[in-house]
């Protein structure tokens, strides 16, 4: 006999179910603008060149990226939602004095502007590709994007988090026709996804830019911050809600970005690395890439690597700024700070595109500083979510820590390797 309860449990179950992905959308948002920090041109850069010069190798080296960026952010997050405070907040705080304070916002600010130049530079070359812009054109336009964008959205922030998730569902549609086109070989993918190893002091010095494009310091920063604002006012209980949230937006967005990446590897192996086509550049890649599968797979390429500059940009320009209001503990002004991200690149980029640098090369050399700086957040993130003074209940757990300090071990001794080989 059927109990007379039994609809009004399964009733009961499916509001409960409701109102958890109601909360969960509600809350969400932080991981989807910080995972535009793992799919930004930097990647596009690293990715390409480890795809057409190594093939599937260096694919487990984009998979342990993944991981370790999944891990960074949690913690980074988990900061955020537990002190009420940044970590570049926190870091003022445990430093103290200006002496040791004004150095490392320096050195931050430096981490920031390695990354909007790789940001800023893919716009720059989509733009130039996509509408045959001239570049020196495409410079001056590039230069104002990401002011154009946050004007919009400055009053409604839910709004620019929607852009970001239109952003990221035009890069991750756009790889999915891309890999559906080039047909890769299943075999290869599950072999060189889990066999390590890097065959030469070159193919080591790409997995290292691959690690520092995937891996982003800038967002770590930016992270705490937003989860900050999602706690504020909140008690231990919704924070413990929080929490749960959080892990699992982090989980989902990060995984996606990472097949993203992975994707952009694999389209690069397929289509370069078979091809035999030496790709030097991001429009030696485009040009490679259309008479070999067509204007259409061309095209998208080009405006996934687009949606993907224009958002990291505005990523990039929102951790600028909560870096310095952090680290000096003064409100500044919005649009001031807005533009001076935005310009403090154009002069140098303006410049090595007139002297005819190549692109490419830029984006992968700004990718290898930014793996070197990544201890900088990474380090004392680790050691502030260890800490119960500064967590409270939300203080790691061992096996978390021990995983964090093995992934940060891995960052700075492929960086040693790289500043010792020279």
């Amino acid at each position: 006999m059927k109990s007379r309860f039994l609809p009004n449990v399964k009733s009961n179950r499916l509001v409960e179910t409701r109102n958890a992905i109601a909360r969960f959308i509600a809350y969400s948002g932080p991981a989807l603008i910080v995972s535009i920090g793992y799919m930004d041109p930097g990647n596009y850069g690293t990715d390409i060149q480890g795809g057409a010069s190594f093939g599937y190798s260096l694919l487990w080296v984009v998979w342990l990226s993944s991981a370790m960026a999944m891990m960074i952010q949690y913690l980074s997050g988990k900061l955020g939602i537990a002190t009420n405070m940044s970590l570049a907040e926190i870091l003022r705080k445990k430093l103290g004095r200006k002496t040791l304070v004004i150095p490392y916002w320096l050195s931050t600010e430096l981490v920031i502007t390695a990354t909007d130049l790789a940001e800023y530079l893919g716009t720059v070359i989509a733009l130039n590709l996509l509408f045959n812009v001239p570049l020196i054109y495409a410079a001056v336009f590039g230069a104002v994007d990401v002011i154009i964008i946050l004007g919009l959205t400055s009053r409604r922030f839910r709004l620019l988090e929607q852009l970001f998730l239109l952003f990221v569902s035009i890069i991750s549609f756009g790889y999915l026709y891309e890999i559906f086109t080039v047909r890769p070989d299943p075999r290869e993918i599950f072999i060189h996804s889990f066999v390590p190893g890097f065959a030469s002091s070159h193919e080591l010095f790409i997995g290292v830019g691959i690690i520092g494009a995937t891996v982003m310091p800038h967002v770590v920063f930016l992270h705490s911050a937003l989860t900050k604002e999602r706690s504020q006012g909140k008690n231990i209980e919704e924070k413990k809600r929080m929490r749960k949230f959080h892990l699992a937006e982090t989980i989902i967005v990060l995984t996606i970005a990472g097949m993203i990446n992975a994707a952009i590897l694999i389209m690069s192996a397929v289509a370069f690395g078979s091809s035999g086509s030496q790709v030097e550049s991001i429009s030696e890649a485009y040009k490679t890439l259309v008479p070999i599968f067509g204007l259409v797979a061309g095209t998208v390429f080009l405006v996934t690597l687009l949606s993907s500059g224009l958002a990291s940009s505005v990523a990039g320009t929102l951790a600028g700024q909560v870096v310095m209001e952090g680290f000096l503990d003064k409100k500044i002004n919005v649009w001031l700070r807005r533009i001076v991200t935005r310009f403090i690149n154009v002069i140098p980029t303006t410049i090595a595109i007139f002297f005819g640098f190549d692109p490419l090369q830029i984006l992968v050399y700004s990718q290898v500083i930014l793996s070197l700086l990544i201890p900088l957040a990474i380090v004392p993130l680790i050691v502030f979510t260890a800490d119960k003074n500064v967590m409270g209940e939300f203080v790691n757990r061992k096996i978390t820590s021990a995983i964090a300090i093995s992934f940060a071990l891995i960052i700075i001794a492929f960086d040693s390797y790289i500043l010792i080989s020279g």
